[in-house]
């Protein structure tokens, strides 16, 4: 792995605002470095406001889309609510439907199912809605490069309004209305919301219609955080308002749905990151390996004894998903050691049976051993289906437009996408999209980087420090946990390999024989003999606190060790 010391923010930046805040020079940086240069930018930054979220009229087509919903109320029509089947789409659906259903009875549900219609509006969601009496559809997290699909509506007398944040083709679909904040000619000031993001805004739209005040909103912003973390958007500006917020809602008010996923993993205190690992991949594995509806179902159910069947049934799929995703990665694996591709600068494999519902877990797998663009392809009909993940810094979906010629469909993000071809064209894509690769991505991206905000030494690790870091949660892209480095460390001669495969280290250091503090460093096993005999090492870790035997710790998370 590489080390990226992060710059040194200006001295006189960093002196100034640790003196308006009263803290340390090392906290005062971290602030700096994230921009906040302040007293009330710090205050924002730790305290996020409500108040603080943009006017949601500021966002293109937004005035159409609350009229249009405003006009079906009034006319009493049937209002579809449609989202993808992955966390975004379905807490986008939840967010909406239950919203809507607390003033107005004519509104129901649809998520397509991942192996008969695939992702976003499908003709059978349009002809479902046609068959059911449904004239207005609400399209959430898809239905941005939809054209076709929104045309052949139009032509059933059936609107559409879309709220996408995925980025726009050449053409924009004649829906009613469509909220995209990334499009070209869309002015919104924050352009980093998830779909569920942008489902908040419209109900914060017609809340505001209604007189409301987003205060009013607050219940609804668990899902958002939910999204947010699942998504892996950005958590600054106004996703940091809504996951701070959203996030205390999980931890003090949470839903029956989310109560009972909590109660059968025994966590109290959920941050960012549990959502990401404990809530997300439960309702992913819904839409994974059976249907989204059972996401919604648990996320829109108000009985608490219902939720804790819902989530019983849903943690039966997550078991089936792990276990699944475990046996198509080592496969996968055997795959590249076979075909000898491991010198290339991408991965792409393909096998007829892999279940599709795991293949972008699979593909995030086998980035953690071959660091490089990832591409997993399986059977879809006559077509193949894939899913693709990017490493940091490298742009994807510029890649697959450069592949364009040889694939069917495909959307995403600039780190994740899904796409789809003909088997025919399945070499040639696999050809070109090697060659995009290799031509215009930095070779330094395809070697892991630890970015380090700033050396300390041990003595600088106290509660009081602690304290103050915890307060720049929740993290994720854009506001990452802070890592530091701290050179001149020596075990106390009683570090191991720990785990059922001896795989993560356990030790004990310490600084100049001072300040000894325990750290763990997962898959870092294979590190032991750098600490060994007391060599001195240094180490790139995060902070954070261990709880054992009812006994609360600072400890270091060792993201990497070196000589």
């Amino acid at each position: 792995m590489r080390w990226t010391l992060k710059p040194k923010p200006t001295p006189h930046k960093v002196t100034h605002l640790a003196k308006d805040l009263g803290v340390d020079s090392v906290i005062a940086s971290l602030l700096v470095q994230r921009g906040i240069e302040s007293y009330e930018s710090a205050k924002n930054f730790f305290r996020p406001n409500l108040n603080d979220l943009y006017d949601p009229f500021l966002m293109k087509d937004m005035d159409k889309a609350v009229a249009r919903i405003e006009k079906a109320i009034i006319e009493e029509e049937n209002i579809l609510i449609y989202g993808d089947y992955d966390v975004d789409g379905t807490t986008s659906v939840a967010l909406l439907s239950s919203y809507l259903l607390t003033y107005y009875p004519n509104v129901a549900t649809y998520i397509p199912d991942r192996y008969h219609e695939g992702y976003g509006i499908s003709f059978k969601g349009i002809d479902f809605a046609e068959d059911n009496g449904f004239s207005l559809v609400i399209a959430l997290d898809c239905g941005i490069k939809a054209i076709d699909k929104v045309k052949y509506a139009s032509e059933k007398k059936i609107d559409f309004i879309i709220c996408d944040h995925h980025r726009p083709g050449k053409e924009i679909p004649k829906a009613v209305a469509v909220l995209d904040p990334k499009r070209e000619d869309c002015t919104y000031p924050f352009k980093e919301l998830c779909g569920c993001g942008v489902g908040f805004k419209l109900v914060q739209g017609l809340s505001k219609k209604r007189g409301l005040k987003t205060e009013d909103l607050l219940l609804y912003l668990d899902l958002v955080a939910t999204a947010i973390g699942a998504d892996i958007v950005s958590i600054t500006g106004e996703n940091r308002i809504l996951a701070y917020h959203g996030l205390r809602v999980i931890n003090s008010n949470p839903r029956p749905g989310f109560k009972a996923i909590l109660q059968q993993v025994n966590k109290e205190v959920l941050t960012i990151t549990d959502v990401v690992f404990i809530i997300a991949p439960r309702i992913n594995a819904a839409g994974r390996m059976k249907h989204g509806d059972h996401a919604v179902t648990l996320l829109i159910e108000t009985d608490e004894n219902l939720a804790n069947e819902y989530a019983d049934a849903i943690e039966g799929f997550n078991t089936d998903r792990r276990e699944t995703d475990k046996r198509i990665t080592q496969e996968a694996l055997n795959q590249i050691e076979e075909q000898k591709e491991q010198k290339g600068f991408t991965t792409v494999v393909y096998h007829e049976n892999w279940h599709k519902g795991v293949i972008g877990i699979v593909a995030s797998r086998l980035i953690e051993t071959y660091y490089r663009p990832t591409i997993v392809f399986t059977d879809s009909g006559e077509k193949l289906a894939a899913s693709a993940r990017s490493v940091k810094g490298f742009d994807i979906y510029n890649a697959l437009e450069g592949c364009a010629e040889y694939i069917d469909d495909f959307g995403g993000h600039k780190y994740a996408a899904g796409l789809t071809l003909f088997r025919k064209d399945y070499k040639a894509f696999k050809t070109q999209f090697e060659k995009i690769v290799s031509e215009t991505i930095d070779p330094n991206l395809l070697i892991p980087e630890i970015r380090i905000d700033a050396q300390i030494d041990l003595k600088d690790i106290t509660p009081k420090f602690y304290r103050l870091l915890k307060q720049f949660a929740p993290f994720g892209p854009g506001n990452m946990a802070p890592v530091f480095m701290t050179q001149d460390l020596q075990d106390t001669g009683y570090g191991k390999c720990v785990g059922e495969e001896k795989d993560h280290l356990r030790l004990t250091t310490t600084q100049n024989g001072h300040n000894k503090i325990a750290g763990i460093g997962f898959n870092l096993g294979n590190k032991h003999d750098l600490i060994t005999n007391k060599k001195p090492f240094k180490a790139a870790y995060s902070i954070d606190e261990n709880y054992w035997n009812n006994t609360v710790s600072l400890q270091l998370k060792l993201k990497d060790i070196k000589e």
